[in-house]
């Protein structure tokens, strides 16, 4: 859809843990006329910042509230609890939910998990971001639980993470304005779906794939045309040493000869 509401660039807007940076490059590689703009937003922002117009389309974080904005489910995470490296949990290779009973688990404002009940022991507070609560989890105050590129976001040399095997998960979807699909977010969803820069579903590849069409058509063109098979058939049946001019002059001489009067 082109119109108006294409932008000289692209913007796209990324929650915390996601990192667009392949997208990007494939990006500058095949549109190196249209800039690509990095926005980062807090977990909860995104989704705010297409509805204002902000923003082309969106790395988030499911579920996408409304029906305006469309979405495409990419990956889901590992959830993993985050703790002191002294901690015991630090000496499994995996735990469950259920053995996070009696620790405090820290529940930050910009959770990005969808709880239904929250595990463990509840903290008196709740930190106003994933950051701080890293900050608490490295003093001893509580464990952490977050979808794993955020455990890797906050790396500290003295904080490790264990894998929780039933925990929700975190799921990252490429989301846009449904009625803002412009030639551009077009475009970003071929690449971020993997499709070839020759790929008849997308907008160049169209192009692209109409070309070896149209010379196929000129070579075709350029070649003689053989004489029919059937024209040359009835010739070589109907000339001078086929059958038929042995049944002429058998004729003939049957007419040649005189017949006896009685």
């Amino acid at each position: 859809m082109t119109g108006p509401e294409a932008t000289p660039s692209f913007r796209l807007a990324y929650v915390p843990g996601v990192t667009p940076a392949k997208w990007v490059r494939i990006w500058n590689e095949r549109l190196p006329d249209i800039p690509l703009v990095l926005v980062q937003v807090p977990a909860h922002g995104a989704q705010e910042l297409l509805r204002a117009g902000d923003a082309d389309a969106a790395f988030l974080r499911l579920p996408v509230d409304g029906t305006d904005l469309s979405a495409i489910p990419l990956y889901t995470e590992t959830t993993v609890v985050v703790v002191p490296k002294d901690h015991l949990i630090a000496a499994v290779d995996e735990l469950s939910v259920a053995e996070l009973a009696d620790e405090i688990v820290l529940h930050p404002m910009d959770d990005a998990l969808p709880w239904e009940q929250l595990p463990g022991r509840p903290a008196l507070e709740r930190p106003a971001s994933t950051g701080d609560a890293i900050e608490l989890v490295a003093a001893g105050i509580g464990v952490l639980v977050v979808p794993q590129s955020l455990a890797r976001l906050h790396h500290r040399k003295d904080l490790t993470y264990r894998p929780l095997t039933d925990a929700p998960e975190s799921r990252v979807a490429l989301s846009w304005p449904q009625e803002k699909t412009t030639d551009q977010v077009e475009d970003f969803i071929g690449i971020v779906r993997g499709r070839t820069v020759n790929s008849s579903r997308g907008r160049a590849g169209a192009a692209a794939a109409a070309q070896p069409k149209a010379k196929d058509r000129a070579k075709d063109k350029s070649k003689p045309k053989r004489a029919s098979g059937t024209a040359a058939g009835k010739g070589s049946r109907g000339g001078a040493g086929g059958s038929g001019s042995k049944g002429a002059r058998g004729a003939a001489a049957k007419r040649g000869k005189p017949r006896r009067r009685p």
